[in-house]
């Protein structure tokens, strides 16, 4: 037994290598770049409108927040329910591992994958909203599973390729989502709650499978008002904090940003650059240890945005780009800064240190799961490592109520709709698993999983990146250039009048 855990050790190793390592993350990175190029660097040239379509209209236009009576949600819910699963644990953790491994210089490398991400989360939210469809129930069913079958699979001698992809993606998607999307953000619950307050992690899980269970079982509808209450208050809850942190050390601010561009460009971080998100290292640790920054090209967060009731795929698209900007530039950055101004990582060779001593004496190994706290612990003492705690508290939960959403999709693809609640059964159930268990192989290949979710997707948006394109275009000429063209809404005939059909709101000027 021992030896065949080795084998499937090694292999996941190596295939974790491939899908983490350079060739996926230059994919990765070729999308974005192609997609910001096709669509005249959209997220750039109409940042005004997008901001104005987005959280903008959540403060003067009702039809983005006000719940529906169908089974869609508002834009707005689907939003905070893509947050929801985006914004975990490695916004904390992951960042933190990027600087210590990468140095400063890999947040400037983050930037650059979270501007181009931006306009692959765009593509894939476009996509998810032209190609959905509506199930027995009237929900609407949307993500990568269907634009690979529906769309690429329409193309000329493409239609078994597409069908094979988007069962691969599902497969992959139903995976991850035990693993990457449940137990290890669990687990992150457990062991910050018994470090920081010492609660068993058995007691955790109890309460947090009963509060799974309680928003699960209740589907996207539950999910979704769950959600535009919790993600909300968390962010600006984080907000605050590192904030304070950024105005305590205002004076460093030159420094900080100084070192994240001298960074990007030495020896040590370059080379990771090129790649992605930072350093090699740093991509893989962060988005092993809770879905590193934005998810962007992974094929997930479409899956909850095509439930929108949205009829423009490009509105939805924009909060995609939204939805980028929110968790790395804004969340992710005040992390960095947390972390970078701190004292605790030196801005000139973008060593840690070694150890850290507590407000209350104590010295501690610094390590990427509990160098923010300690960041926070320097201003706040124990205050500040109960903030962190807290903070990765209502990240991680959040982060299993958005993948909740993702897993039963996935599983309403391969099996249908009637093996839909035996999942979600199963996935509350796992969530006591994750709280008690240490680390183990099950989480290294759903990590892997969540990773093979990216290139059937992303093969899927390079195939279909002329109907985005064209989707675009005819939005901007319809709704800011003025002109008389037939709308783009749906590739299938009947949802399109559908949507014609349908009243004109706020949203569509």
């Amino acid at each position: 037994m021992e030896g065949f855990l080795n084998a499937v050790t090694n292999v996941n190793n190596a295939v974790n290598g491939f899908v983490w390592g350079v060739p996926a993350l230059a994919l990765l990175a070729f999308v974005g770049v192609l997609m910001t190029v096709r669509t005249k660097v959209f997220q750039v040239s109409h940042f005004r409108h997008w901001v104005k379509k987005t959280i903008g209209a959540v403060f003067h236009d009702k039809h983005v927040t006000t719940h529906t009576s169908d089974k869609s949600i508002s834009q707005f819910q689907s939003l905070c329910t893509a947050l929801a699963a985006t914004v975990g644990t490695g916004n904390i953790v992951g960042v933190a591992g990027a600087i210590m491994v990468g140095g400063p210089g890999a947040v400037f490398w983050m930037w650059v994958m979270a501007f181009l991400g931006m306009m692959t989360n765009y593509s894939e939210n476009v996509l998810g909203i032209y190609y959905r469809r509506k199930n027995s129930k009237g929900e609407w069913s949307g993500g990568a599973m269907y634009y690979l079958r529906d769309g690429l699979g329409a193309m000329k001698g493409c239609a078994g390729l597409g069908k094979a992809l988007a069962w691969l993606f599902s497969l992959f998607c139903l995976i991850a989502s035990f693993g990457i999307g449940n137990m290890t953000q669990v687990n992150s619950i457990s062991g910050n709650m018994e470090a920081v307050f010492g609660v068993p992690t058995w007691v955790t899980g109890v309460v947090i499978m009963v509060l799974v269970g309680l928003v699960v079982v209740g589907g996207l509808k539950r999910i979704a008002s769950v959600t535009e209450k919790i993600v909300p208050f968390m962010v600006i809850l984080y907000m605050v904090g590192t904030v304070a942190i950024f105005i305590i050390n205002i004076s460093h601010f030159g420094a900080v940003f100084s070192a994240i561009f001298r960074g990007a460009f030495a020896a040590k971080s370059a080379a990771g650059g090129i790649v992605g998100y930072g350093i090699k290292l740093a991509i893989e640790q962060g988005m092993k240890r809770g879905v590193f920054s934005n998810e962007a090209g992974l094929g997930s967060s479409v899956m909850v945005h095509s439930n929108s009731n949205v009829r423009e795929p490009v509105k939805q698209g924009m909060w995609g780009i939204f939805e980028v900007f929110a968790d790395t530039i804004i969340v992710c950055t005040l992390t960095a800064f947390s972390v970078l101004s701190s004292g605790l990582v030196d801005l000139e060779t973008g060593a840690t240190a070694a150890t850290f001593v507590t407000k209350a004496g104590v010295e501690l190994e610094l390590t990427k799961a509990n160098l923010v706290s300690s960041v926070f612990n320097q201003q706040f003492g124990f205050i500040g490592s109960a903030f962190i705690a807290v903070s990765i508290m209502l990240f991680a939960f959040s982060t299993v109520l958005g993948w909740s959403h993702y897993g039963t999709k996935a599983c309403e693809y391969l099996l249908g709709e009637k093996h839909t609640i035996p999942y979600r059964i199963l996935f509350v159930l796992l969530v006591f698993g994750g709280a008690v268990m240490g680390d183990n192989l099950a989480w290294d290949l759903a990590d892997t999983f969540n990773g093979l979710m990216m290139i059937p997707n992303l093969i899927g948006v390079i195939a279909l990146s002329g109907v985005v394109v064209k989707i675009t275009k005819n939005y901007v000429n319809r709704n800011l250039l003025g002109k008389q063209e037939k709308p783009m809404f749906s590739a299938f005939p009947d949802v399109q009048a559908e949507q014609e059909a349908a009243p004109v709101t706020q949203d569509d000027d």
